[in-house]
């Protein structure tokens, strides 16, 4: 009955709901049952070392072993067998665990029994189960065929850790993929780039043919003109685009921080390190990383990635362990960095490597013909995020946008545009349809609106409190440029809206607001 009583007890085991650690000591103490050792061991096969998971009845230092077969005759004639092997009380062969027995800590008594079981998962070897008894018969009455039938049990235990393990692992990347991913929602705004200028037009082209190949991209361009924009593109017309893609700011990581980040580290690596850690890099497999503002990574930092671009190889800080990764990298930077290898602050090999097709994002001020359409893209994401149900754009405001050099390029046109939104709609008494006008976004601009070098002369209306008035002098301004145009296109309305950048229509709506036409005037 008791080794009903085992098999019962191992069978009852492959369900139940425990850790690797606990599903292998109860599996021994199962077999203790029906067998009478004295020490029980189960190891696992690691190419020609076997390196223990539990043992029972040994001294603990048994966990911290490993046992190659050349070392270990018995072993080795073990892993070599189709079934369990007993080992005679004669036999010249060392046991592995002679010395080791937890009840003759001295090593006074000689194990005189042996028995050994390979354990097989779909007849690949994957273990070892080895039992031994200072009763040189304790295994005598054992039927080989209830041997094999543990070991077909154990072989199991075995691969149901394994499997668990396996989705364990692959639960816990899925959980820091998300993460990473509901962060990267939060903080990138925008998936389209928007334009019909021909420089986008050009871009897109450039990014539809370097998204089909699996080359490393650097992205260049100024800050705030959608970088990552372009990277998330490539990415999405890629053969990865079912995989993830992982953004890293370079220049937002301390530096001492920045190869835990990329690389990830093990418990114990350095102070504060108090659990495994899994990279960028290891997370974003068979996927894409985009690494923005890549120059700022510091030159011992650069070494290490430029191995992981090369052989497709990280390394955990404190660990000597290699992962070989799948990632196509994706690198972005606002920096001459022709200039930085040559004040020594970047690796020329590392930017060989990353300069493979560089892709080049440009700035505002260069397709100003987009400005319209980006701005009626942020008003409407403003409107949403305010509960506003309808914001337009005055011509006067869109002539504004249109005069600024945009130093700070898309993302500061996205944040103008907020502040726009949000004051219009405080200074509105119609909450169901709002006109963003020029005196909405004077403010942010200041005297950066004057971007032609022609000197004007400012005649500031000052009211009465000493103060100057933003609304008085835009429409001052509008009133000198609509003229001006009128004059050097000798009275031609439609020549002057040419010049004015404004469709010719909202021209003659906005100088009879001004006071410059009357409504019936005829051209």
């Amino acid at each position: 009955m008791s080794k009903l009583d085992t098999l019962a007890a191992i069978a009852t085991d492959l369900t139940a709901v425990l850790s690797a650690e606990d599903r292998y000591q109860r599996l021994l103490e199962a077999l203790h049952i029906a067998i009478p050792y004295d020490s029980a061991a189960l190891l696992r096969v690691n190419g020609d070392c076997l390196v223990p998971l539990a043992a029972r009845g040994l001294t603990p230092d048994v966990m911290g072993r490993e046992y190659f077969r050349k070392n270990h005759p018995r072993l080795d004639i073990i892993c070599g067998s189709d079934g369990p092997v007993v080992f005679s009380q004669d036999s010249p062969l060392p046991d592995p665990f002679d010395g080791m027995l937890a009840k003759d800590p001295g090593g006074l008594h000689t194990i005189h029994a042996c028995l050994g079981c390979p354990l097989y998962i779909n007849e690949k070897l994957v273990g070892v189960l080895v039992a031994d008894a200072l009763d040189p018969k304790a295994f005598n009455k054992l039927p080989k065929k209830y041997v094999m039938a543990i070991g077909s049990m154990a072989g199991a235990q075995m691969q149901t850790v394994d499997l668990l393990a396996a989705l364990e692992k692959q639960a816990e990347r899925q959980g820091l993929l998300a993460s990473d991913l509901m962060q990267d929602i939060h903080l990138r705004r925008g998936s389209n780039i928007l334009g019909k200028s021909k420089t986008m037009q050009h871009l897109r082209e450039e990014i539809e043919l370097v998204a089909k190949s699996e080359f490393t991209i650097l992205i260049l361009g100024e800050t705030g003109v959608g970088k990552e924009l372009v990277a998330r593109s490539i990415h999405s017309q890629s053969r990865r685009r079912d995989k993830p893609l992982l953004y890293l700011n370079c220049a937002a990581l301390p530096e001492s921080l920045a190869e835990s980040e990329l690389f990830g580290h093990v418990k114990g690596a350095f102070t504060g390190a108090n659990s495994d850690r899994t990279g960028k890099f290891e997370l974003a497999d068979g996927g894409t990383l985009f690494l923005d503002e890549i120059g700022e990574l510091s030159l011992e930092i650069q070494a290490k990635l430029l191995r992981a671009i090369q052989e497709g190889e990280v390394q955990r800080i404190g660990s000597e362990k290699m992962f070989h990764v799948d990632v196509r990298l994706l690198a972005a930077t606002n920096r001459n960095l022709e200039k930085e290898i040559q004040t020594g602050k970047f690796r020329a090999d590392l930017y060989h490597r990353l300069n493979v097709y560089p892709v080049t994002a440009p700035p505002l001020r260069d397709r100003k013909e987009d400005i319209a359409i980006l701005a009626g893209h942020f008003a409407e994401k403003s409107a949403a995020q305010l509960g506003l149900k309808a914001v337009r754009l005055g011509d006067d405001a869109l002539q504004l946008l249109h005069r600024y050099s945009w130093p700070g390029n898309v993302r500061e046109l996205d944040n103008i545009i907020s502040r726009a939104v949000l004051k219009a709609s405080h200074s509105s008494g119609n909450k169901e349809f709002i006109i963003i006008q020029a005196n909405n976004l004077a403010g942010d601009f200041g005297d950066a609106i004057y971007t032609n070098p022609t000197p004007v002369a400012k005649s500031y209306p000052v009211m009465e409190t000493g103060k100057i008035s933003l609304r008085d002098e835009v429409k001052s301004f509008q009133i000198r440029l609509i003229k001006t145009a009128l004059i050097n296109n000798n009275g031609n309305w439609a020549a002057a809206a040419r010049d004015l950048d404004i469709n010719r229509s909202n021209l003659h709506n906005l100088a009879t607001r001004l006071g410059i036409r009357q409504k019936k005037e005829e051209d």
